[in-house]
């Protein structure tokens, strides 16, 4: 399954876009990043087999297992990518917001959109170590 993060903004050179680029680079699963501009531009087709997550104030708060067994389940039904989206400065709509398949919140607290990035990023790896039962995350 592709693990593929659709954000609004370029990250650049930063200490932001060092970290994404630390945990992507340790992802055991296939990934990829896609920049958009802050404003305007389509997002790409998702094609068949794709569930669509969103990285939204309005989403739930998943501990770090109960998100690594969502990445887990959607792997194992033959989900073919697996959608993050940030937005921009100002988030999503609510039509955005309907059409993702998952709302997640980093927690009640608005986070820059660069610091999400990074933040997604380690979670994802964060979750592909516990699926391989590699000791990084420690629960309690």
């Amino acid at each position: 399954m592709l693990l593929h993060i659709i954000a609004r903004g370029k990250i650049g050179r930063s200490a932001e876009g060092e970290l994404v680029e630390r945990y992507m680079k340790r992802l055991t699963m296939p990934h990829r990043i896609t920049e958009m501009p802050d404003r305007g531009g389509k997002l790409p087709l998702a094609p068949p087999g794709t569930v669509t997550v969103m990285l939204d104030e309005k989403g739930k708060q998943l501990s770090s297992m109960d998100f690594a067994r969502r990445i887990e389940g959607w792997r194992d039904t033959g989900t073919r990518e697996c959608r993050f989206l940030i937005g921009a400065a100002d988030g999503f709509d609510d039509a955005d917001r309907a059409n993702a398949d998952l709302l997640i919140a980093f927690g009640a607290m608005t986070w820059p959109h660069m610091m999400a990035r990074a933040m997604l990023a380690e979670q994802l790896w964060r979750a592909c170590s516990i699926l391989a039962g590699h000791p990084y995350h420690r629960e309690g």
